[in-house]
């Protein structure tokens, strides 16, 4: 968006140095610019080229954690749910959920009290409540098969993911903050009270900058990078761990989604997608190779298919797929 010679901070030293240009990277970066601070991002690709790009494009309170007791966590979740429908009405908007029961995974108790408390662990002012319905008499229960007659609908949020990193990338460029894209941190040194750092365009340039603070917001390559440019002798371990999604004709004509239960204890979900799609995801999938490489398989599609086809009075079928992700 900018160079970092267009608008050098006073004493050529930026307060906040973020290195990576998905969501998290460019949040930091809007906030932090926000508050008055000097702020430099560098994107070794594109905004938002990896995972918040392929996301399952939700803004969802984490219903499923609520089984594992992480009420801190879903209760700020469902807080922080809230914000973002209110500041970009544009971008985001509610989406219901259909949960069909199946009386061989979660009790109706259990999913009724997890949804009363995903309806009142915060102040709930955008979104409907949770309800039952007869899902012989709702329209979305017409897609599925007839065994599932009763259902559970609660409310989250669809974003478009890829939109929601450049629209904070631009708001972080307005507030003051330097955004440059395809520049890649070759190298990042801590002395006593600045990072010195080295970056490099896809052409070959380099140039030298200094931040007070150095961010590591490079999502799947953090890992790396604090062993290869930040000289981080025992840098963390990061597990890698693909979630992939389907694209399909589109299985059903209302406006739910769903989420499926399945006997691994997972859920995925189908929403519509494009029109005339629906998007189905996602996996759980341990990636043990190269980061930049991880890519959906034959038989992730296969799970996703048999997942959605137990619910599905139409199977799902890896002939039927448009787009992997």
């Amino acid at each position: 968006m900018r160079s970092a010679g267009d608008t050098l901070p006073k004493g050529n030293i930026y307060d906040l140095l973020v290195i990576g240009g998905g969501v998290n990277g460019c949040g930091i970066a809007r906030d932090a610019a926000g508050r008055g601070w000097s702020v430099l991002l560098a994107e070794a690709a594109d905004l938002g080229s990896g995972t918040s790009s392929a996301s399952t494009k939700l803004i969802h309170g984490g219903l499923r954690y609520l089984e594992y007791r992480e009420f801190a966590l879903v209760r700020k979740a469902l807080a922080e749910r809230e914000v973002l429908l209110k500041s970009a009405p544009h971008i985001m908007w509610p989406l219901r959920f259909v949960m069909p029961h199946d009386p061989g995974m979660r009790p109706v108790w259990m999913i009724r009290a997890g949804l009363f408390l995903y309806d009142h662990l915060a102040k709930r002012e955008v979104l409907p409540a949770s309800t039952t319905v007869d899902l012989r008499q709702h329209p979305a229960g017409r897609p599925l098969k007839p065994e599932f007659t009763k259902g559970f609908v609660y409310s989250d949020g669809w974003v478009d993911d890829a939109r929601l990193v450049v629209l904070n990338a631009m708001d972080a460029a307005q507030r003051g903050a330097t955004v440059m894209t395809r520049w890649r941190c070759i190298d990042a040194k801590r002395e006593a009270t600045v990072w010195r750092v080295r970056l490099e365009s896809a052409t070959g340039e380099q140039r030298d900058v200094t931040a007070r603070a150095l961010v590591n917001a490079a999502g799947p390559w953090a890992a790396q990078f604090l062993s290869e440019q930040a000289h981080v002798p025992r840098p963390k371990s990061l597990r890698l761990v693909k979630g992939s999604h389907i694209v399909v004709p589109k299985m059903f004509d209302h406006d739910h989604a769903y989420i499926f239960q399945n006997p691994d204890k997972r859920i995925i979900f189908a929403i519509p997608y494009e029109q005339d799609f629906t998007l189905i995801g996602t996996t759980d999938v341990e990636h043990l190779g190269a980061v930049g490489e991880a890519r959906i398989n034959a038989s992730e599609t296969t799970y996703l298919c048999e997942q959605a086809s137990r619910y599905f009075a139409k199977p799902v079928t890896p002939q039927d797929v448009r787009l992997l992700a």
